[in-house]
């Protein structure tokens, strides 16, 4: 296929398995595949209210979600994702009647991806902020709902990113771990002289999920994250606690793989706290957590990839310093190199990801990569919600 015009202005967003808001990024697409060209033109992450963010948490659980908040939430966060959108198209001075597509990844509230073994019936997932709502409030198609796709092709629905690293990071000469660290962290493994197929990629474990929980009952709620390390800093790593951490079944299973706030939520971080509480300080515990962080994403460098040139970290924990550190002890001999080096703002690159995606998807191009989702067959990924400007959005990306 072939654009009628370009560039193509599309709005990426997504919410992360940290809740902290939505990260709404503005881009400017020209192409598609191997030849598609990206220029960010603004980003932003919309906070979401305290009670929201209280309402979003409460579906994770099941002894406090429920059929009916989901559904409910689902419209809420339709219409907070609409706000998005229409804020930063504003903060961009670009008119939403310019802005052609919008790629909403949405938020996950539940993750179930393919066990060994495991039956049709055991594999799901769910993405709440209804795309219909974000469609009828801005007038602009969506594409949404990316993981189902791959999860039917006999995948685990995650991770997409991997498609977007492969586009923008692949290089003839060197070989790149792309280092996402969010709630949960993952790599990205691009060798030199790649083709999609030969990626490979992966959820490695806890990103900043763990330590984020953990803030937030050491502090009894007045901290949701450990700004720049400080209490990790002020702390001293549990070689006794580490050790237990790292013999978590997860962290060793062979790729492909996912997790999520099922496997490393509150859930499993409380109880953990109050055993380890009586033997360590709170700075302890959490300098504990981050460097779980760190060794668990460098043993699987060691166990699952090869050699790697450079890492390109990104996400909310190339933020924290002390977690940096943590890594960057780990693989002297290795690069590290930041997604902004690429003219990539950390910040916005999910959201960035899935403006791709969707641009992606119009054009009918297969964005899974099977080398990380295991699934049987690439194929298309997301759901086309058409908006107001429909038929403008059909003869731009028409073959």
């Amino acid at each position: 296929m072939s654009l009628v015009a370009d560039p193509k202005v599309v709005i990426g967003l997504m919410s992360g398995t940290s809740v902290d808001g939505i990260d709404a990024a503005l881009v400017e697409i020209q192409g598609s595949g191997e030849s598609v060209q990206v220029n960010t033109l603004g980003y932003e992450t919309y906070a979401y209210p305290a009670s929201c963010r209280k309402r979003i948490f409460e579906l994770f659980s099941p002894e406090t979600g429920s059929v009916d908040k989901v559904c409910e939430m689902n419209f809420v966060l339709g219409e907070l994702f609409a706000e998005a959108a229409q804020s930063i198209a504003r903060r961009c001075s670009v008119p939403l009647s310019e802005v052609d597509l919008i790629g909403s990844h949405g938020q996950t509230v539940y993750h179930k991806p393919k066990l060994s073994g495991a039956q049709y019936s055991s594999r799901s997932t769910l993405q709440i902020a209804e795309p219909c709502v974000i469609a009828e409030r801005t007038g602009v198609t969506v594409v949404a709902d990316f993981r189902c796709r791959d999860i039917a092709a006999g995948g685990q629905g995650a991770p997409l990113v991997p498609y977007v690293d492969y586009l923008l990071f692949r290089d003839k000469y060197m070989s790149r771990a792309v280092q996402n660290i969010g709630g949960i962290a993952n790599v990205t493994y691009i060798p030199d002289s790649p083709h999609p197929l030969s990626v490979i990629a992966f959820d490695t474990g806890p990103g900043n999920m763990m330590i984020d929980a953990a803030m937030e009952i050491l502090s009894a709620g007045r901290l949701t994250y450990d700004k720049d390390g400080t209490w990790a800093s002020r702390g001293t790593s549990s070689h006794a606690m580490m050790s237990e951490l790292m013999m978590h079944p997860f962290i060793h299973a062979d790729p492909p793989k996912t997790t999520g706030r099922e496997e490393f939520g509150r859930q499993f971080v409380e109880p953990l706290v109050t055993r380890w509480r009586p033997r360590l300080s709170d700075y302890d515990i959490i300098a504990t957590l981050t460097a779980l962080t760190a060794e668990s994403i460098a043993f699987s460098y060691r166990r699952f990839l090869g050699l790697i040139d450079e890492v390109i970290l990104g996400g909310g924990g190339a933020q924290n310093p002390v977690l940096c550190a943590e890594i960057a002890k780990r693989i002297p001999d290795t690069k590290i190199m930041r997604h902004e080096d690429f003219g990539i703002p950390s910040e916005a690159k999910e959201a960035i990801a899935f403006a791709v995606l969707a641009s992606e998807a119009m054009y009918g191009n297969s964005t899974n990569l099977p080398g990380a989702t295991g699934a049987a067959s690439q194929v298309v990924l997301g759901k086309i919600v058409p908006g107001a400007n429909r038929k403008m959005c059909v003869a731009g990306w028409e073959s």
